[in-house]
């Protein structure tokens, strides 16, 4: 069960930086793999929007989480590291979150200290518990990796919004003390922000790029230079896609038919059908020529 997080921990150390778009069904998740990226993150927001159409204000539950990891975490081969929210509850909810999504497959798994119910870091309206309270959050998800469930944590924290730059790299900071394998200071509001955070630890640390968010949305190079190891892409396909269906229900709105599709031979394969193809023919075979005794 700790493949994935030994895997996510080999590209951790290696000297590039880690381009991260993120995914929210299995579909998403194969086609970042499909393209060569080394990891994906299973979003939140877009779990939300995808699976329920919702806003993600906190009304995703853990199981419906869990049930969206399994089948991304079975479609793909590369890590995958889970939005675990504020792990939805108490120290030992925190505990069972960790491992409910080390065993539904994920390499890592991210505990914020937002309160709950929680919302999109590039929204408002959203508060932090206090700082102590924080801590305990992560030190209860060190110590279920700690106990058997080998999971990467990726600590993040939203005080930037609330309590201002200082307290955010302190709690980031103190994540790192306890034993956060990543820590994610979200929403940083300029150049000079993201570089006092890079310099505050040698942690490896993630950069949210979100198109049109409170983040400046820098080239990886820059990312890189400033000291950061992954840069994740939010909403990137999200985004695409809703804008792609969008385009395309207004052309057949007015009596048109879009001409931006795959070839349904395109599409067939990017779903698996090649490979299932292969398979039935292997086992009619087998069925239709059994082996002698």
């Amino acid at each position: 069960m700790g493949q994935q997080a030994q895997k996510l921990r080999q590209l951790l150390a290696g000297p590039e930086l880690l381009m991260m778009p993120c995914c929210f069904d299995g579909l998403s998740a194969g086609l970042v793999e499909s393209a060569g990226f080394p990891l994906t993150f299973m979003s939140g927001f877009a779990v939300a929007a995808a699976r329920l159409g919702l806003p993600d204000t906190g009304l995703v539950s853990y199981g419906e989480m869990i049930d969206q990891g399994l089948a991304i975490c079975s479609r793909v081969k590369i890590p995958v590291i889970g939005d675990g929210d504020t792990g939805y509850g108490n120290a030992m909810n925190v505990k069972r979150t960790v491992r409910g999504y080390q065993q539904a497959g994920f390499a890592g798994v991210m505990i914020e200290d937002q309160i709950s119910p929680k919302r999109c870091g590039h929204t408002r309206g959203k508060q932090v518990v206090e700082r102590d309270e924080a801590l305990t959050r992560i030190q209860a998800a060190v110590d279920a990796r700690d106990e058997g469930d080998d999971i990467i944590i990726l600590a993040r924290t939203d005080a930037r919004a609330t309590h201002g730059l200082k307290e955010a790299i302190q709690r980031g900071q103190d994540f790192a003390e306890i034993g956060a394998d990543i820590v994610f200071l979200e929403a940083p509001q300029s150049k000079e922000e993201m570089r006092a955070f890079c310099a505050s630890t040698p942690t490896p640390k993630l950069a949210n790029m979100l198109e049109q968010g409170k983040t400046p949305l820098l080239p990886p190079a820059e990312l890189a230079a400033m000291g950061y190891k992954i840069a994740a892409y939010p909403l990137t396909l999200l985004s695409s896609a809703t804008r792609a269906m969008q385009e395309a229900l207004a052309t057949l709105g007015d009596n048109q038919h879009p001409k931006q599709l795959l070839d349904f031979a395109e599409l067939k394969r990017v779903v698996g059908f090649d490979e299932y193809y292969q398979e039935e023919t292997r086992y009619a075979g087998a069925a239709n020529n059994p082996q002698e005794e």
